[in-house]
């Protein structure tokens, strides 16, 4: 039978300067990393040569053998594999402390997993990994940017502008419709137009400038995945991110997913753990971010504090996140700081307070909060008068809490959210205590339309 020379892998190998038996023992050695033995000998590799069939598996390690030797990103096609692969995301401590290669593999990999798929099938890291990937961040050097691989698009500064545009209009979906609506999107544009540049040709400031907006929008990934419910997911498109942050040494972006990494761990009562991460944050990037950035990673620290009922701990560092904001001028603050405003501060502080127990405060800071807030952060504003809500109740106010949850509910009907329907699934359990009472009846009847539209989590 005649078959057609694999032409693609023969050019890379030359280009790697790599024989068939070199190639065949850094498969072999790539794969026993992963905890495979593989037999691939020369013999093996000169059938794939020829146009011989491979196993799936093995053209993702050739492949990223390939790829370390050139220093830029290949997949199996590239090598003129027809295979049909799903590159599975690593643990997720690996996939911080992994080489840039894998790293990027990994993101690829994640772009195919839509967070409706595997809701709760997968269990989150656990702290051990979590706590890892913290420590990794916080030793780590950055790798500097790459070298540009040749004989392929030229990438420049325009490309990254493009790039930085559309995180800005992600982020905005975001926002107003809930990390649900527009991931799919997301993935896509990540996947297609982001890596591909990042395993392009570029000069060192072009490089370091893609490399910082790929991790925006990795970022934002990340966060929608989060929102979504997809905590497992989530983890590892978080950890993936940080990794991503080294290349450039990008503190303040690694700061931040450390701080995405302790909102998560806050949100799902992981207390302990989110306090560690949020400390993290605020002791990795102190050096190199913005009073803004600062203040945002400090109150996140509050929250942890609040959450474990430290009260002079969360005092002292709501103080510090406003010592840190009203020094916040703006002027060298990156684009995806600019939620990070006097609302999202007060809407950061009544969470602290209700945790607390502290009614007064909670219900001054989530007025002030849910006043300030622009309509357009939707999913932010659902938060903060769900947290008013809840601090009403907290002060026996019980018409005040069922009229603010009642506007809530009606107004984020449109929210893809499952961290909102939990908050207002939240407000319905402790309410429930009054379930006789007249207001309390015609709250359940006034937003059971609006609730339908709330699919479950």
């Amino acid at each position: 039978m005649n078959r057609k020379l694999n032409r693609l892998l023969a050019t890379v190998m030359a280009e790697a300067g790599v024989s068939n038996k070199g190639l065949a023992k850094r498969v072999r050695d790539l794969a026993a990393t992963h905890g495979e033995r593989l037999g691939t000998t020369h013999v093996a590799v000169q059938r794939w040569l020829d146009g011989r069939g491979i196993q799936p598996q093995t053209a993702v390690y050739v492949a990223e053998v390939l790829s370390t030797k050139l220093r830029r990103r290949l997949t199996p096609q590239d090598l003129g594999f027809s295979v049909s692969v799903s590159i599975p995301a690593p643990a997720f401590g690996l996939s911080c402390a992994g080489s840039l290669t894998e790293t990027l593999s990994t993101l690829e990999g994640l772009t195919h997993q839509r967070p409706e798929d595997r809701l709760s099938q997968e269990p989150q890291a656990p702290d051990a990994d979590a706590y890892a990937v913290a420590l990794s961040w916080l030793v780590s050097r950055p790798d500097g940017v790459p070298p540009g691989a040749p004989a392929t698009r030229r990438v420049g500064m325009r490309d990254v502008v493009a790039v930085r545009t559309a995180a800005g209009y992600f982020m905005q979906l975001d926002f107003q419709f809930g990390g649900g609506h527009a991931h799919k999107a997301f993935r896509h544009y990540f996947r297609e137009d982001v890596l591909p540049l990042l395993g392009a040709d570029y000069s060192a400031e072009v490089g370091r400038a893609l490399f910082t907006a790929a991790s925006e929008m990795a970022q934002l990934l990340a966060w929608s995945a989060y929102d979504s419910g997809n905590h497992a997911l989530a983890d590892r498109y978080l950890a993936s991110t940080l990794r991503l942050t080294q290349v450039v040494g990008n503190r303040m972006m690694g700061a931040r997913i450390l701080t995405n990494m302790s909102h998560q761990a806050n949100y799902l009562g992981q207390a302990t753990r989110a306090l560690l991460l949020a400390r993290a944050s605020v002791e990795g990037g102190k050096t190199a971010s913005t009073p803004r950035a600062l203040a945002l990673f400090t109150a996140h620290e509050a929250r942890a504090l609040s959450a474990v009922r430290d009260r002079p701990g969360a005092s002292r560092a709501m103080n510090e996140a406003e010592g840190h904001f009203e020094q916040a001028d703006g002027a060298d603050d990156p684009d995806w700081l600019s939620y990070m405003g006097e609302a999202e501060l007060a809407g950061e502080f009544c969470h602290c307070f209700l945790d607390l127990g502290q009614g007064a405060e909670a219900v001054r800071f989530a007025e002030r909060a849910v006043g300030l807030t622009d309509p357009k952060y939707a999913r932010t504003l659902g938060f903060c008068r769900m947290v008013l809500a809840r601090s009403h109740l907290l002060n026996g106010d019980l018409e005040a809490a069922v009229a603010t949850a009642g506007l809530a509910v009606e107004a984020g009907d449109t929210l893809q959210s499952a961290r909102f329907r939990r908050y207002v699934r939240d407000f319905r359990r402790e309410v429930s205590t009054h379930a006789t009472h007249p207001v309390v009846r015609e709250f359940s009847e006034r937003v059971r339309d609006a609730m339908s539209q709330l699919s479950d989590e």
